[in-house]
């Protein structure tokens, strides 16, 4: 999550590697991604009063912009909350740069924001000063954080437990879920949405159903690739962010995520070699987008996975139809499965990457 890995300042050569697990269900990184339906069901049942009253003060709030701070995967929950904030309240959201209070020491004019600190361990010394410093700057500051006793939980206006629970694999998989999941709780008790309530109150079932999808469709196309760029669009965006993330770090494939309107602009020049690309869709006004963007690229020759949707001369991954803004939650929770199953099969243990840790501690 937005604490999640860092490079070892003292480590520049990769440790030696521990004997790899010959069977994709043993990994710590399997059974942790396949409690997200439990972890999201707890979270609905036990969250729901005190966000309700969080969504009333947010309403008498009206604050003129919100602000969002993470890192890592957290950073990728908080790219999905930008869209879902911007598209359901039509307020403007913003993401900070903690090193403009970390590093820089500027401060800036926060009165009637909100503030969105997301983390899965509420420690890392750069997000709990940008914290600080937006408090200070009069913003009220609701922080999303796993670890209830932890740092930023304790510091914070409001404190949302994700309730993910203990997660011991360098890769984040339930908190990560269980993060977006909290974000819709948030939007919905503020924007007082019952069809968006009522969408992620069937979200457990439907994780559960997406976690036995079968993606190893991908796993021949992707076992020897070396570069991988995956596309995603305004709620998907962040799920590519995460996906590319999570292939570098247990895969040791270099993916690089990119909007699907801006593949054309630059990025397109690196589908030299066949070099595939990964689309992620959802059922909402970008779908016909991202399909036509898929149709092109197969007709030009290159290896078009696409998770989402079905389109012709592509591998299309099977998918559970849901409302959009659960569709990124459903889409991750098949593609982690699948990430675990492909680090096995690129000979890497994804408990175990190379120069990474739990959590980052950047300043």
């Amino acid at each position: 999550m937005g604490n999640r890995t860092v490079s070892q300042p003292n480590a520049l050569r990769q440790p030696a590697m521990s004997t790899v697990p010959l069977d994709p269900g043993s990994t710590r990184m399997f059974a942790e991604a396949a409690q997200a339906a439990a972890r999201v069901r707890l979270q609905l049942q036990d969250n729901g009063a005190a966000l309700a009253e969080l969504g009333a003060q947010l309403r008498a709030l009206q604050p003129r912009a919100a602000i969002t701070c993470a890192r890592g995967s957290s950073d990728h929950a908080a790219t999905f909350a930008r869209y879902l904030i911007e598209t359901r309240m039509g307020l403007l959201t913003s993401s900070a740069s903690p090193s403009v209070s970390s590093v820089y020491g500027v401060q800036q004019d926060l009165q009637r924001c909100l503030f969105l600190a997301i983390s899965q361990s509420g420690k890392s010394p750069d997000l709990l000063a940008a914290t600080n410093a937006a408090q200070q700057a009069g913003a009220t500051v609701v922080a999303l954080v796993n670890v209830a006793d932890s740092p930023l939980a304790r510091n914070s206006r409001f404190f949302v437990p994700l309730h993910a629970g203990a997660e011991t694999s360098v890769a984040a998989t339930k908190s990560y879920i269980a993060t977006l999941s909290a974000i819709v709780q948030l939007v919905a008790s503020w924007s007082e949405d019952n069809g968006l309530q009522r969408a992620l109150e069937s979200a457990p079932a439907l994780l559960e159903q997406a976690w036995q999808q079968d993606w190893s469709g991908a796993l021949d196309l992707l076992a020897d690739a070396e570069h991988l760029l995956v596309i995603g669009r305004g709620l998907g965006l962040g799920l590519a962010q995460e996906a590319a993330l999570k292939l570098k770090e247990t895969c040791g494939l270099h993916a690089e995520a990119f909007s699907g309107a801006e593949l054309r602009h630059g990025p397109m020049a690196l589908l030299q070699g066949g070099v595939p690309v990964w689309i992620f869709v959802q059922d909402d006004e970008t779908r016909a987008g991202l399909e036509q963007l898929a149709r092109e690229l197969v007709d030009a020759g290159t290896p078009v996975i696409v998770a989402g949707s079905m389109v012709a001369g592509a591998l299309s991954l099977p998918a559970i139809p849901a409302d959009p803004a659960i569709a990124p939650l459903l889409l991750v929770q098949s593609f982690y499965r699948l990430a675990n199953a492909l680090a096995l099969a690129r000979g890497l243990d994804p408990d175990r990457p190379p120069f990474l840790q739990k959590v980052t501690e950047t300043r």
